[in-house]
């Protein structure tokens, strides 16, 4: 047995990695700027749309619900051109609809409008950008995709370092609009062309020398279609666990005005957070990463619901300062883990000749998961039923789904080894 020296481990990490450092930029890029069309960017704004355009708690959350929903139904089919468009091309294409998007945000005077915006912010940016990101490391390596997923993914809290308190300082500067209209200049001038730089030469990993160093697909085992995934009950067993993350943190951050207004705290102040829960996310992933190379993903999925479930709880009891600073390192915790984990889950389990409309269901799934969650948590907020009280329910619920998890795992371990489709589905 092989015994690396813990002291070289992150060197070894970054050394392995170093010849493949424009392709996993390119999909880290992808996923920071999908943050203009994360719950935890747009919500910042809720406030104020709100007061311009006379909605309600559960009127916004419905809206918003509804956009969401609206944008999985076409993420449906627009996931399978990951599967047939370069990645170079198609990414570039959304990230310009993210920009004008952002435009019409900044110009939204009526719900109407609204709609539509959040349709586009959470189509292209929720749920495109991310599915074309991590479509693209789990196709272009095998035996570092759980590292090669884990620094993409990085792309998330790097945005949510920085654009929440960006985002703030531009509002209190000017206005809510500004930030949207800044949003899109740096998505246009900045993001696109950066991008295309990144990816001039398209990444092939099954021919040539990269094929040689061990990216190349195991031509040897059951490559899934996505009618053979959706006919097998694990992948239904399953999704409770994966959407269990996108719910939760949905439904806190987008009520985060809520929370902070129930507890007593500046947005400013919150906001800053997101720092903190940026840098545990980090450390989270780039474990994790390493963790699923060694041990493969399916086996890592009970861990990361578990600081969720604890967090939840915490911030369902405690208004204290200190208690949100925990909060939100065990947040990071879960998105880090998580990131890492679904990302390469997929990959392992059904192959990747497919991976791009299998990941269009999965991401669907999760994108109505999170449209569910705001519009079900305003509901509940109209109708009385306290933040406190949902929060201590999604505490709960996370720690139950961890141990599904735990029993998950046989099953899930027969379908990543087999060379065809297993019984049971």
């Amino acid at each position: 047995m092989v015994v690396t020296n813990p002291e070289h481990a992150p060197m070894s990490f970054l050394t392995d990695l170093k010849p493949d450092l424009r392709w996993l930029a390119s999909g880290f890029l992808l996923m920071m700027f999908s943050g203009f069309g994360q719950t935890y960017y747009i919500a910042l704004f809720a406030g104020h749309i709100k007061a311009d355009l006379t909605l309600t708690d559960g009127s916004f959350g419905a809206l918003y619900a509804v956009a969401t929903l609206a944008s999985a139904v076409v993420l449906t089919w627009a996931g399978k051109l990951a599967d047939t468009i370069p990645i170079r091309w198609l990414s570039a294409g959304v990230m310009a609809g993210l920009a004008l998007t952002a435009v019409l945000m900044a110009y939204t005077y009526n719900a109407w409008v609204l709609a539509l915006a959040l349709f586009g912010l959470r189509f292209f940016g929720q749920g495109m950008l991310t599915l074309t990101a991590m479509t693209a490391m789990g196709r272009w390596f095998n035996r570092k995709r759980g590292r090669a997923v884990a620094v993409a993914a990085m792309g998330m809290p790097s945005g949510q370092a920085f654009l929440p308190a960006a985002a703030v300082a531009v509002m209190v500067a000017t206005s809510w609009r500004q930030s949207w209209l800044y949003a899109a200049l740096m998505l246009a001038v900045v993001g696109i062309p950066l991008f295309l730089y990144l990816l001039h030469h398209e990444r092939h990993p099954t021919r040539g020398p990269m094929a040689r160093a061990g990216h190349q697909p195991d031509d040897r085992r059951h490559q899934w279609t996505r009618s053979e995934v959706l006919r097998h009950a694990s992948f239904y067993l399953l999704m409770p666990v994966i959407l269990a993350p996108p719910f939760i943190l949905t439904a806190v951050f987008f009520y985060q005005v809520n929370l902070v207004e129930l507890r007593g705290w500046r947005l400013e102040m919150f906001a800053s957070t997101f720092s903190l829960l940026a840098i545990v996310n980090v450390f989270a992933s780039l474990t994790a990463g390493s963790l699923v190379d060694r041990f493969g993903a399916r086996r890592l999925l009970a861990t990361y619901l578990v600081p969720m479930g604890i967090a939840t709880l915490l911030l369902g009891f405690s208004g204290s300062v200190a208690v949100l600073l925990v909060v939100m390192a065990l947040f990071g915790v879960t998105m880090g883990c998580a990131s890492a984990t679904s990302g390469a889950l997929w990959a392992e389990l059904y192959g990747i000749t497919h991976l791009g409309s299998i990941r269009a269901v999965v991401t669907a799934l999760v994108v109505i998961s999170t449209a569910v969650a705001p519009g079900l948590v305003g509901l509940l907020l109209d109708a009385g039923v306290a933040l406190e009280l949902q929060l201590l329910a999604m505490g709960g619920y996370s720690l139950l789904m961890a141990g599904w998890a735990v029993w998950l795992v046989p099953r899930l371990g027969a379908i990543a080894l087999s060379d065809g489709i297993p019984a049971g589905g």
